[in-house]
């Protein structure tokens, strides 16, 4: 399924991937070498630790890549009356216990609020539900019901 992403977090993402891959990668390759002077590379620590940021670059290389390559852009804006992708919601898990989640992707997470993405089971029962809504999903076999308090 595609990555939803807003065009902001779309292009976001897309610069991140291009300096990645740009000045990243020549970065880590000038550090490389330059460890590689410095003698025998069994003992030489920066050499393994410039290794093991090429690692990383590489990896998040890959996820940018992989979300972008396979990605759906869509307006996030104001949510309205019902739940969309890119809402944060207020939940009231029962006795009043509420918590503000985010409906969408990780690389989008707003400031004091969980992810929960919209393919999982809540938040998929939660596109399209209105504030005061009871919410049913299931989770490993056992139905949970929350209501759905407050759209952002």
């Amino acid at each position: 399924m595609a990555t939803q992403l807003s065009p902001e977090a779309h292009a976001r993402l897309s610069a991140e991937l291009e300096d990645l891959v740009i000045r990243g990668r020549v970065e880590i390759a000038k550090r490389i070498e330059e460890a590689r002077l410095l003698g025998d590379l069994k003992e030489n620590g920066e050499y393994h630790a410039a290794k093991e940021e090429q690692g990383k670059i590489e990896l998040r290389v890959r996820q940018l890549k992989g979300m972008l390559d396979d990605v759906a852009i869509i307006e996030t804006g104001s949510a309205g009356d019902t739940v969309q992708v890119g809402a944060t919601v207020t939940i009231d898990f029962g006795d009043s216990d509420t918590e503000r989640y985010f409906v969408g992707s990780i690389e989008e997470q707003p400031e004091g609020a969980e992810i929960v993405s919209p393919d999982a089971p809540l938040g998929m029962a939660l596109i399209g539900r209105a504030v005061g809504d009871d919410v049913t999903y299931e989770v490993k076999g056992t139905k949970l019901t929350v209501k759905l308090v407050g759209i952002e």
